[in-house]
């Protein structure tokens, strides 16, 4: 693991991933819950979860374009984190539907913004250690894990209204991290002979890996947005929810620890591959399987594959299609239409469906996996020059 030398300011690196992804161990398993008791029906709190992905479809696009013009990513990161804390404040005045809706379209527009960029900062103080890029990336999912675990005994024993104090708290830790970490740019590169984006995203390989990425997140919806309302009517504590939800954090932490290995041993083909084809199993497992214990434990221990090895390949891939200047607008598009696009799809169905039969949202989960599967087996393993090692 790195020190923290000048050459990788290690810490202040991972000090931001650490607070960004606790907002979200704050955010996804608790805030369907503080809606749900706020008397939201299934239907709303899928549509307020929809606005709050669909802004990543935007977001990143734009303050990416924006950032690739003025080459001030880190400028556009402080912006857009301290504009997202401010804007929440707004939950406090009232929580109707519409200003709900309001206030999280506004806040996750600039807080969606960030990370795109703040990955191509990363990337560019590793420079050719980018395979060392799980072991910073880590330290959000530990961020993840100290909120989910904290939150879930607290609210075991005091009301859930209480959670957007949390989340502003967390929201000043972001901006104050991106004020310690300094600019740095990706090496400068001749535009004359550099492809451009048009061309790129013509490629069938460029375009089959982001509609696995879309459909990876459409398969993600359902279980961000209602997985602890899921274990609740199941009679899961908060608590237990809390660990449930760490221990899939947990494993991640485990990959993105060992993935420079895994990435040096298995091709990106082979871990896509087993990536989606456990993802289908897991979702299959929520869905069938609630009730045993046992097997939704090992269902938490399986988003290793769905988000885990899956994520470190689409960023390998995005720097791999996207090298030599179109990071930034790379990674945007990968986040944009899959953490964004995806997850909006994925969490107005799962709105939709829960009211038939909540088991339904998970059995379209895997379908969606299933199909990422095929498209992915057929139209990206014939591109040697991309995936070769």
């Amino acid at each position: 693991m790195f020190s923290g030398s000048a050459s990788v300011p290690y810490w202040r690196l991972s000090s931001f991933y650490f607070f960004y992804f606790a907002l979200l161990g704050a955010w996804l398993p608790f805030w369907p819950l503080y809606l749900q008791e706020l008397g939201f029906n299934a239907t709303d709190i899928g549509y307020l979860a929809g606005i709050m992905m669909a802004t990543k479809i935007i977001a990143p696009n734009i303050w990416g374009w924006l950032a690739t013009k003025s080459e001030q990513r880190m400028r556009i990161i402080r912006g857009g984190s301290l504009l997202a804390l401010l804007i929440f404040i707004g939950i406090f005045f009232r929580q109707d539907f519409f200003w709900m809706a309001l206030v999280i379209g506004g806040f996750s527009f600039f807080w969606n913004a960030v990370l795109a960029q703040f990955e191509v900062i990363t990337l560019a103080h590793l420079s050719d250690r980018y395979q060392r890029y799980g072991q910073i990336r880590l330290w959000g999912s530990i961020g993840f894990i100290v909120a989910v675990s904290l939150l879930g005994f607290y609210f075991d024993h005091f009301s859930v209204m209480i959670l957007p104090w949390f989340i502003l708290v967390i929201l000043a830790g972001i901006w104050l991290s991106s004020l310690t970490v300094a600019e740095k740019s990706m090496p400068v590169i001749d535009r004359k002979t550099a492809p451009s984006l048009k061309k790129i995203l013509r490629r069938p390989t460029v375009l089959a890996f982001l509609m696995c990425c879309f459909l990876m997140q459409v398969s993600h919806g359902p279980y961000y947005t209602f997985f602890s309302v899921y274990l609740e009517q199941h009679g899961y504590s908060r608590s237990i929810t809390g660990l449930l939800w760490s221990l899939g954090v947990l494993a991640e932490v485990i990959v993105f620890i060992i993935m420079h290995k895994l990435l040096q041993r298995y091709s990106l083909y082979a871990i896509m591959l087993v990536s989606l084809l456990l993802s289908v199993l897991r979702w299959l497992l929520i869905a069938f399987f609630v009730d045993n214990v046992a097997l939704l434990i090992f269902a938490q221990c399986l988003h290793a594959a769905s988000f885990g090895t899956f994520h470190a390949f689409a960023v390998e891939m995005v720097r791999r299609i996207f090298g030599g200047g179109l990071e930034g607008q790379g990674m945007a598009l990968y986040s944009g239409l899959s953490f964004g696009g995806g997850g909006a799809v994925g969490a107005v169905l799962s709105g939709w469906l829960w009211d038939i039969d909540p088991m339904l949202i998970f059995i379209m989960a895997a379908v969606a996996c299933l199909l990422a599967t095929i498209i992915g087996g057929i139209f990206i393993r014939d591109d040697k020059a991309l995936l070769a090692d």
